[in-house]
């Protein structure tokens, strides 16, 4: 029998419903290869639609995050030789759509594509020596995946400017200090205390609410105050149809954790959760 090769990413699902995706080729540094794109993308596809999932983890196997693209497909990228097939992949901002909360554990180097993929991230814990760079003026490339929306909405223009014209590495302790990173945590302690997190989300918060609320987050960052406050009028009549809603309520004049349905194929469509 042909044993199988270990998959690029693995993915585990707790019983409390957090699935952990572990960027998987740690002797390159779990540096971004085509299979690592169509697998991450497929695993987010499942996970929207499968119930049991109500939260996700990403991280990295062994002392790096993700430092950008394996360094053998860059070159024959940018060579010509084995161009990047860009125009037949779907574009590399799954997290962006994806509607349950996404939190990001980096444990190490952060660089380029993983850069951006720790960006599209809901939350961002981190060890204190973790190295994040944006890297691509130092590869003659300009920001992509709508990182240059992303990061100035994360840690101001002038930061977003530094780090994009500059490529410098700065440190997990630095990146806290500028809003990139929500919180450090010690090595030992940085995949606990993510699963942690997000196994509370996952337990307590309503799925169906959660993915109202990431939609409100990313449509109102170009709407005005005016704009935002009416359309969560609109969805808050929605969310109130929800049977979510009742059960909030319930479970809080009962005193009991709430007992909340997954949330999976029904989730709500962009243009529902925007009207």
């Amino acid at each position: 029998m042909t044993e199988q090769a270990t998959p690029v990413i693995l993915s585990e699902l707790t019983d409390d419903g957090v699935m952990l995706l572990t960027l998987n080729r740690p002797e390159r540094h779990n540096a971004w290869t085509l299979e690592m794109e169509l697998l991450y993308n497929e695993l987010f596809d499942r996970a929207e639609a499968d119930p049991a999932v109500r939260a996700v983890v990403l991280t990295g196997a062994g002392r790096s995050f993700c430092p950008g693209m394996d360094i053998g497909v860059l070159d024959g990228a940018s060579s010509g030789a084995r161009p990047w097939p860009t125009d037949r992949l779907p574009p590399r901002t799954r997290p962006m759509s994806f509607p349950k909360p996404l939190v990001a554990a980096v444990n190490g180097a952060c660089a380029g594509i993983g850069f951006n993929q720790a960006l599209m991230c809901d939350v961002r814990f981190a060890v204190p020596g973790a190295k994040f760079a944006a890297a691509f003026s130092a590869r003659g490339l300009v920001a992509e995946d709508g990182v240059s929306w992303l990061l100035p909405r994360l840690v101001g223009y002038g930061n977003a400017s530094d780090l994009l014209l500059s490529s410098r590495r700065i440190t997990g302790t630095e990146a806290e200090a500028m809003g990139l990173v929500n919180r450090l945590a010690d090595p030992e302690e940085l995949l606990p205390v993510a699963l942690a997190y997000a196994t509370e989300l996952a337990r307590s918060a309503s799925p169906y609410a959660m993915s109202l609320i990431k939609r409100q987050l990313a449509d109102d960052q170009s709407r005005s105050f005016t704009e935002s406050r009416d359309s969560a009028a609109a969805l808050l009549a929605t969310a109130k149809r929800a049977p979510d809603y009742r059960e909030g309520v319930r479970s809080f004049i009962e005193r009991r954790p709430p007992e909340f349905a997954g949330l999976g194929e029904n989730a709500p469509e962009p243009a529902e959760a925007s009207s």
